[in-house]
């Protein structure tokens, strides 16, 4: 299974697609945005995020946060909106 999850990068972290075995800093399997909580910045990469969350990508809580603040979910499908 993959997960939509912060991988640490200095002081910003990345959102990354990862698989759920690996560790907070192993291999992603690509990178789809940033995260710097001292200035309450964000990047994120849309397609990509719509590809991996149409794929079936759970985003961990922070994520979820993350991208329910940048409106991600209006974009996807009525019934793609429930995550586990």
């Amino acid at each position: 299974m993959v997960k939509l999850r912060l991988k640490r990068c200095g002081r910003k972290q990345r959102i990354v697609a990862i698989d759920v075995r690996s560790r907070r800093e192993g291999k992603d399997l690509r990178k789809v945005g940033f995260y710097d909580p001292l200035k309450n910045q964000t990047y994120l990469n849309v397609p990509a995020i719509l590809y991996f969350l149409e794929k079936g990508a759970q985003p961990t809580g922070t994520v979820q946060d993350i991208l329910k603040k940048a409106e991600i979910f209006k974009e996807l499908r009525p019934n793609q909106t429930k995550f586990n």
